[in-house]
Parts: C-alpha cells; structure tokens; sequence
C-alpha cells in the first residue's frame, strides 16, 4: 500500500542536492579563486545530508509525495548510489579541478546533474519524468564542455545535438501514450492503456525508451558514448558515464512495469536492446587503444547486462535486488576505473606499462576495477551478474542469459589487453608523471567499496528485496 502525502520533508536529499547547487553558484561567485575548495565542501556537506536523511526515509513505508514523485525501495537505493557516487568523484577530482576559473561551476553542475538522476528514479508521472530527464540533460551538457578545450567544445557540442534529438523523440512519446490512456500518471496507466489505442501506445512507448536509452548510453543511442567519454577530462567522463545511466536505468525499470505486457510486448523489445548493447559494446572496445573509449564502450556492454535484468522485471521477484544491487555495483567499479584514469597521464594502454612498479597501489586498484568489470569473485558486479543471470533464467530469459555469460568471458580479453602492461618492463623513456593524489586515494577507495560491496552482498541484497 502506497500513501500519498505533501510534506517536503519527505524530500530532504533532493533539497539537499539543490541547496547545494545554488549555494556552490553564490558562494563561487564571491570567493577568491585560491579558495574555491570552500564550494566542494559544502557541496559535499550537503551530499552528507542528503545520505543521512536517506537512511532515516529508508525506515518509512512506500509513500507517493505531490502525485507524482514515489518514495520507495527503489527511490531510496538509487538516493545512495548517486550520493555516494557524487561524493567520491567530488573528492577525487579535486586535484583536476582545484584553481580552475569555473571550479564551481563544475560543483554546481556535477550536483544537478546528480538531482536529475534522482528524480528521474523516482518520477511516477510522465510529465514528471520528462522535467527530470531535462534536469539530468542540460547542466550535463554544459558539465561536457566545462573545460572550454576544442575536444571538450566538440564533445559537448555533440552530446547537446543527440540529447536535443532524444528529447524530442521522448516528448513525442509522452504524447503519444498520454492520446492513448489518457493519462501520465503511472498509477492509472495500465488501465488507460487497456482501453486505449495498442498502436499509438506501442509507438509512444518505444519513443520513450529511445530517450531513455540515450540517457542510459544503450543502443541505438549509444553513438555519443565513446566520443564525448574520450574528448572530457576523467572526472567529467566518469560523471557522464555513472550518474545519469544510474537514473535511467531506474526510471525505465519504474515505468515499464506499469505498462501491461499484453498491450506493448515491452520485455522481448528491451531483451533485444540488451543483446546487441553487451555485444556491440564488447566488439567495441576489442580494438580500443584509448583507455577512454574502451571505458566508453566497456559501459555500453555493463547497461546491456543490466537491461536483462529490466526485461524479466515483471516475471520474477529477483529482479527488483539485481537491479540495485548491480547499480550499486557498476557505480563504484566505473568511478574507480576512471579515477585510475585521473590520477595517471597516460591515455593509452602502452603508456600504462610498468605503472605496477611505479604505483603498485594504484595498479591494483585498476586491476581489481578492470576486472571487476568484467564480472570475477569476490568483486561487487560479479555478485550483480549472478543476479542478473539468476534473474534471467526464472524470468524465461535463459538464452539472454547465457548470450550473458558468453560476452562476460569475450570482454575478458580487452580488458587483460590493458592490465598486461602494468607488470612489463617500463619503457625506455617513460612519460613525464604529473599524478593527482586525491584521484589515487579515489581510486583505492572505489575499488575497495567494490571489494566490500561484493563481500557484503548476503547483507545488501536482502535490503534491495524490500517492496
């Protein structure tokens, strides 16, 4: 049962991630620019609030608060994923963004791409799931080309053009499905859709799924993935590549269980979405010499495995845990791959040579990130595999499960192809080092949570389960 309220403080962490947006603009703009780390900490002063007051929601029962905004399991656990995940790229970019005429500029953008993510999570009405989709776009754009370099203009500039592109096309789907059930409320869509048009909603919904796959990076609208991911500093590609996905993800789990499968065969459509992102995304990255781009194409395959949970999210109660907890799972793992990334200057798999014996820490924080993402014990998204398999097989999914596993073990081979450098000899003139510290402590840390989320996973998982 679901009560409905009106009482703001039901909303405290996405209050939070505002405040701390707009404080982060005013008190940036009359700061001097040596002390400008005064924004990142209130910023994650108020990332800190919004995860205490998280906990103590997590305790109350399902509610609805103004019609259109759900406060569940769900909405909960993806307040924590993106909080957390906003707090460790805060802290480990700051060597990168320290002293930059617009540091708090990317404060401020960083926290309202995060506050999209959220309410995209948690959105129950159309309407309100478009607002947020915009919330979750426009300072992500501006996020892309933050750094004012011709990669980073370009990057932004294409990033912009596809998400004006998905923007139209998911508005034109929220029409089409409001002409058919006669209503955007989610609650109600289901019977407005059985006696509605099964054309138009059928159209509606696959147009509003195209702009939701953009935002997730999942075919077919993946193409700016590997371009904007490579032409950004890490800190902002790691941005791009997590928080938004994460929001997503949930909010096509949210909506599509409130479409009936007689109506629109929606679980057979994201099933074939899912094949070819893991796939296409794995193919992708085998020729990669950017560790960029193979991270951009590495998270094209990772939403391809979590789009099989989504598919059976009506078939099985497992779905619901998997879903959460691979969120969780990707969101640590990804930020720690990335951090690597930001703490040395090598953009190349070569240029990595050696770094084992260089940075020994950091190198094991890439391997246990690198090969985390590919899915090994005891690390958290091997966990999340298991679940999304598991899943699979007891939605009556099995051959989307075992094209699973098969790009599970192809994608092993890219990613050894840049974990073979670290232990080789170093070559014979190494790159010139100039390491963020802050970037490397992220790194561990990130690939330490993945560790401990993974051994802990008997512990979350039961938390993920409850309705």
């Amino acid at each position: 049962m679901v009560m409905m309220n009106e009482d703001p403080t039901t909303v405290i962490p996405e209050l939070a991630l505002l405040v701390g947006a707009v404080l982060a603009v005013l008190v940036g703009a009359w700061t001097p620019r040596r002390r400008q780390g005064r924004v990142r900490v209130l910023a994650l002063l108020a990332v800190g609030v919004g995860l205490i007051a998280t906990v103590i929601a997590a305790s109350e029962p399902p509610s609805t608060t103004f019609d259109t905004y759900v406060l569940d399991t769900t909405t909960h656990a993806v307040r924590a994923i993106v909080l957390v995940s906003l707090a460790l790229i805060l802290w480990w970019s700051r060597d990168a963004v320290a002293a930059h005429p617009r540091e708090s500029e990317f404060t401020a953008l960083v926290l309202l791409g995060g506050l999209g993510a959220v309410l995209m999570a948690g959105a129950a009405d159309l309407l309100m799931l478009f607002a947020a989709f915009l919330l979750a776009s426009v300072p992500l754009y501006a996020l892309a080309g933050w750094a004012k370099t011709g990669a980073t203009t370009e990057a932004a500039l294409k990033y912009y053009l596809s998400g004006a592109f998905a923007g139209v096309t998911m508005l034109a789907g929220i029409t089409l499905l409001y002409g058919a059930a006669g209503t955007t409320g989610y609650e109600v869509l289901a019977e407005g859709l059985v006696t509605g048009a099964a054309g138009p909603a059928a159209v509606g919904l696959v147009a509003l799924l195209a702009g939701l796959a953009f935002k997730a990076g999942a075919v077919p609208a993946h193409f700016w993935v590997p371009d904007v991911t490579d032409g950004t500093p890490p800190p902002v590609a790691a941005v791009l590549t997590t928080i938004p996905k994460i929001g997503a993800l949930a909010a096509m789990w949210r909506l599509l269980l409130a479409v009936p499968e007689a109506i629109v065969p929606w679980p057979l459509l994201v099933a074939v979405i899912a094949a070819i992102s893991m796939t296409l995304g794995n193919l992708a990255a085998f020729a990669q010499a950017s560790v960029l781009r193979l991270l951009a194409y590495s998270t094209v395959s990772q939403v391809g495995y979590i789009l099989v949970i989504i598919a059976v999210g009506a078939r099985t109660p497992e779905a619901l845990p998997a879903l959460l907890f691979y969120l969780a799972a990707y969101a640590l793992t990804n930020i720690g791959a990335f951090a690597v990334v930001a703490a040395h200057p090598a953009r190349t798999i070569d240029e990595f040579r050696g770094l084992g014996r260089r940075r020994p820490l950091l190198a094991i924080a890439l391997v246990v990130s690198l090969l985390g993402l590919v899915g090994t014990p005891p690390t958290a998204v091997f966990v999340g595999k298991l679940t999304a398999f598991t899943a699979a097989f007891d939605g009556g999914m099995a051959w989307l499960a075992v094209l699973a596993a098969v790009n599970t073990v192809a994608s092993l081979f890219y990613y050894l192809r840049w974990i073979a450098p670290l232990f080789r000899d170093e070559q014979p003139e190494p790159p010139q080092e100039n390491e963020s510290r802050t970037a490397r402590h992220g790194a561990v840390a990130a690939s330490a949570l993945s560790l401990l989320l993974g051994v802990a996973a008997g512990l979350v998982l039961p938390l993920f389960a409850t309705m």
